[in-house]
């Protein structure tokens, strides 16, 4: 229960999961960006942040760390998971990981309580998005 009321029910039946299967692209290209502290990132513009021993990584638009001039290696389309799977579920991250791997798309997932959140290459994005929606076993047609 939350200060806003009861949470909706987590799904763990990885069968039903990938049944109900939607995927969100985000409009852009995001980048992880890294540094050693904190005062050498955007932190206000960070769409993810995690912090590592080496220091805090950051995804940023692309945008962002072009205007300040922050190194990066990766662009990235930002795909979201619309299946509120619980964080205990297992073989959803599984699943997406082999879908992508067999068409040989790199992945790097995020975990949010209500999403997973996949980083794919900006210009597969096409491709991880049908190769996503086929997991659902329906050709991945979009329900009208």
């Amino acid at each position: 229960m939350t200060a806003a009321g009861p949470l909706a029910a987590a799904e763990t039946d990885l069968a039903k999961m990938l049944a109900t299967l939607q995927v969100d692209a985000r409009d852009g290209e995001y980048v992880f960006v890294s540094a050693p502290h904190w005062d050498a990132l955007p932190r206000e513009l960070a769409q993810a942040t995690i912090v590592e021993a080496e220091g805090p990584t950051c995804v940023l638009r692309r945008e962002h760390a072009d205007a300040r001039g922050l190194d990066y290696d990766f662009v990235a389309a930002w795909l979201s998971l619309r299946v509120h799977s619980a964080l205990q579920a297992v073989g959803l991250t599984a699943a997406v990981a082999q879908a992508l791997a067999a068409r040989g798309i790199a992945c790097n997932v995020l975990a949010g309580y209500h999403h997973d959140h996949l980083l794919v290459p900006a210009a597969r994005r096409e491709d991880a998005l049908a190769a996503l929606l086929a997991l659902r076993g329906d050709g991945g047609a979009t329900p009208a």
